[in-house]
């Protein structure tokens, strides 16, 4: 699993020209899954991102997570995130990244398990076009692999 996170001000998805998920001071989440990823890898990936020091305290440091500013999320699915820019010609290679079908599951259980921790969560719509709009808040962008 591959996430690229980025602190924002605020983001919004629309799907067909409606917003389907917006949320203010938070962490935007691209997600990508790959073969092998499980609840217990999106588990430990949860928690790690819950409990990173991504946002600043009085003294502009980063020292709060986002459940100490009490942040929102928004999660969208990313399948390019695991593609391989490596091998030969010139196109992106996703033998990593999960089956559609399966890739699916591990997005709206990831999304259910953030909702079950009470974190106010959005989402984008797996496997449909997205236009995602935000407002990176320093820049701060941080990728998490596991």
């Amino acid at each position: 699993m591959i996430t690229l996170i980025q602190r924002v001000k605020n983001a919004s998805v629309s799907v067909d020209n409606k917003i389907i998920g917006e949320i203010s001071h938070g962490l935007l989440l691209y997600v990508g899954f790959e073969d092998g990823d499980n609840l217990e890898k999106i588990t430990w990936c949860i928690n790690r991102i819950l409990n990173l020091r991504t946002f600043q305290d009085t003294e502009e440091k980063m020292n709060l997570s986002l459940l100490d500013v009490k942040g929102s999320l928004m999660v969208i699915s990313n399948f390019t995130l695991p593609a391989d820019l490596n091998e030969s010609g010139r196109r992106p290679s996703f033998t990593k990244s999960a089956k559609p079908e399966m890739a699916e599951g591990l997005y709206n259980l990831f999304i259910d398990e953030c909702k079950k921790l009470s974190i106010n969560t959005a989402s984008g719509k797996f496997g449909a076009m997205m236009d995602v709009l935000s407002t990176n808040d320093g820049p701060i962008n941080f990728i998490l692999k596991r």
